[in-house]
């Protein structure tokens, strides 16, 4: 046979010629796929350049390559059997139509309408690294709390409407009487999902009323720590033992909520148990002093007490109270060490001593009691 014969050769309603074709069309998608979503990507960022705020195209590039190579290819296939004397186009599905054709077309439907969904979730992220580029240059903490919940709320519209579309084109549902025929069902859902529902519109609240921040130290009920994410329905915190908490948001604005990072001074409260043996000229000695060496530190806010306070059969007691003007625990550890080894030696500079905190045992008539 010659090759015109060859390519004339007709089986399964095509010629060797078409089926050629077709193989061709798809080995050129294949391995063009990757380069040409390159080139895409590529033209794409250079009307973006300047609204990218320091993004680099190559982190533009990793996020859409795959996706849009993905639909590259697709698209490939789907030219490659309009070659074929079969070429699946829509209104040719009908009923009378082979199953077999008609799954592999609601099957690359699917896989369009997801690779397109997909790109949609990819230009999210995209879009978020650039804001979070911004934030960093900000001083506003909100926009912390802000970028990772807008993100979320993005990608869920996204999947929504992806999986709406699927319905509506695949599958051929009408999508406004769905959504029309779920408002009474919509109540049954609505109940079902009242916590969800509940935390949700809680974590709204937390976005206008604004009571604390990513990174603020919050105390809600037995719970605290520092804020790391707030997400639709749940608040996570990192605790001091470096546990991580999830808060409901409905727990975060139903229940009193204290914002420690809000604070403008870390108050330090103490009491100094002296011995009986301390004189009261001591006493009026190493409250003068002890107060003076409170005041001296740069740290320490004009409220400082230091008093006699107490008169007790196991010691004469001195209560010490004063705030740290910090924010920073570790800076606060700090002073507060300080100034405990300024008081030891003030006691002991006046002569003083402390009460032990043992049992003392007296001998009375020669018995010990």
């Amino acid at each position: 046979m010659t090759l015109q014969e060859i390519l004339h050769y007709r089986f399964l309603g095509n010629n060797v010629a078409a089926y050629l074709w077709c193989v061709g069309i798809l080995l050129f998608g294949y391995a063009f796929k990757t380069l040409l979503s390159k080139l895409l990507s590529k033209l794409v960022f250079r009307f973006i350049r300047k609204r990218t705020e320091g993004v680099s195209e190559a982190q533009f590039q990793a996020l859409l390559i795959q996706p849009l190579s993905i639909v590259i290819f697709l698209i490939t296939a789907y030219f490659a059997f309009q070659v074929l004397d079969f070429p699946v186009r829509t209104s040719e599905l009908a009923h009378n139509e082979p199953w077999a054709k008609r799954l592999l077309f609601r099957v690359f439907q699917l896989a369009v309408f997801g690779g397109m969904g997909w790109i949609g979730l990819r230009i999210i992220d995209f879009v978020v690294l650039v804001f979070q580029r911004r934030a960093e240059h900000s001083t506003s903490r909100l926009n912390n709390q802000l970028i990772p919940f807008a993100k979320d709320l993005l990608k869920v519209l996204v999947l929504t409407l992806t999986f709406l579309v699927m319905l509506s084109r695949v599958f051929g549902v009408n999508v406004t009487a769905l959504i029309g025929g779920l408002g009474i069902g919509g109540l049954a859902v609505a109940f079902a999902a009242k916590e969800s529902l509940e935390n949700l519109i809680a974590s709204f609240t937390i976005f206008l009323d604004r009571p604390f921040a990513v990174g603020d130290l919050v105390e809600v009920g037995p719970v605290t720590g520092t804020v790391e994410k707030v997400g639709f329905r749940s608040t996570r915190l990192r605790t001091a033992e470096k546990s991580y908490v999830t808060v409901p948001n409905k727990s975060m604005i139903d229940k009193p909520l204290d914002n420690l990072s809000l604070r403008t001074a870390r108050r330090v409260s103490f009491t100094l148990a002296l011995s009986h043996t301390t004189t009261s000229q001591q006493l009026h000695r190493i409250v003068e002093d002890g107060k003076r060496a409170l005041e001296e530190n740069p740290l320490v806010t004009k409220e400082v007490q230091m008093q006699f306070a107490a008169l007790t059969p196991a010691a004469k007691e001195i209560t010490v109270q004063y705030f740290v003007e910090t924010t920073n625990y570790d800076e606060y550890l700090r002073v507060k060490e300080e100034l405990n080894y300024r008081l030891v030696e003030v006691v002991e500079h006046a002569g003083g001593s402390f009460a032990s905190t043992g049992t003392t045992v007296v001998q009375v008539n020669g018995l010990s009691a």
